[in-house]
């Protein structure tokens, strides 16, 4: 019932068809941002110059995140909404294409990316893991794109966002030089991370570890009693230190494996909190992409060698 009403609202509210750009001599174009990783990257291009109001918050899962009116209403009075995109905000997609039916700017951020770079998954919703942001030269190409249809859509700033993304280009050079440099302290076979569910494929594939985890690309199934005696035995076979809890997933799962290691005569340590499908609390240093990144770093590192 509520998704019907949701969708109703967007139909009424879309009726009169808004014009990008018409009146933005006098005012900053209005974004609408999913994610908190998507916002962050907003904020960091285009600064001061837009009026940024981002739906989800810290610890928000968008796999199971739904739509209320106030959202809706949000939308309707935004110029454009970025969005991550392959399904990970699976539950707005019926409101994103009504959205679009009706006239309104909506950018996929994930459309930055080749679909033949992307990892593919056949049990996912895009055929595609939607986690590509953990691949920072991925998130590089995201940041051009942005900048490109932000300059598109407020053309007067358009070298205003153009500069700035250079320079957070920059920043997340010198961003992957330190994690390279700290990634020498993990000796190679200890490079295996267990999570909660699938999102660090990317993070894997990157730096050379084997990751595995309790649920799939997506959390709205749970993990049942089969999967978490596979990855125990799994941690145990191969002698794992530690596994990880995330900020955006309940953590009975992983807390039930480690009880479930722990029952077989082998200990497990639970190796720090991970920011997967959201950044850290706004005003803090783990609420940017940047801080997130070197923050699961360093806790992934410490807790394994």
């Amino acid at each position: 019932m509520r998704n019907y009403v949701v969708i109703l609202v967007v139909m009424l509210l879309c009726s009169c068809k808004k014009e990008v750009g018409t009146d933005l001599k006098n005012r900053k174009l209005k974004v609408v941002a999913t994610t908190s990783q998507v916002a962050d990257l907003i904020k960091e291009v285009a600064g001061e110059y837009v009026d940024l109001e981002r739906l989800m918050g810290a610890g928000v899962d968008p796999h199971l995140y739904k739509a209320s009116e106030g959202d809706v209403a949000k939308f309707y009075n935004a110029d454009v909404i970025f969005y991550s995109g392959l399904h990970l905000e699976g539950k707005l997609e019926d409101v994103f294409e009504k959205m679009r039916r009706q006239g309104k700017v909506t950018i996929a951020v994930s459309d930055a990316i080749l679909k033949s770079d992307l990892i593919s998954s056949a049990d996912f919703a895009s055929s595609f893991d939607p986690h590509f942001w953990f691949s920072i030269a991925y998130w590089k190409k995201t940041v051009v794109y942005v900048a490109n249809q932000l300059s598109i859509l407020d053309k007067k700033n358009a070298l205003i966002y153009k500069t700035n993304a250079e320079r957070y280009i920059e920043k997340l050079t010198r961003l992957e030089l330190r994690n390279k440099v700290q990634l020498d302290e993990l000796p190679k076979e200890k490079r295996i991370l267990v999570t909660a569910h699938d999102a660090f494929a990317y993070f894997g594939k990157t730096y050379g570890f084997k990751v595995v985890s309790l649920q799939g690309l997506s959390t709205a199934t749970e993990a049942g009693v089969q999967d978490v005696q596979r990855l125990s035995n799994f941690i145990i076979r191969h002698n794992v230190k530690a596994i990880f809890i995330e900020s955006s997933v309940p953590v009975r799962t992983v807390e039930a494996l480690q009880a479930a290691v722990n029952s077989k005569n082998h200990k497990v340590e639970i190796g720090g909190t991970l920011f997967s499908d959201a950044l850290g609390n706004p005003n803090t240093k783990e609420g940017t992409y940047i801080g997130m990144y070197e923050f699961n770093m360093k806790t992934i590192i410490n807790a394994l060698k």
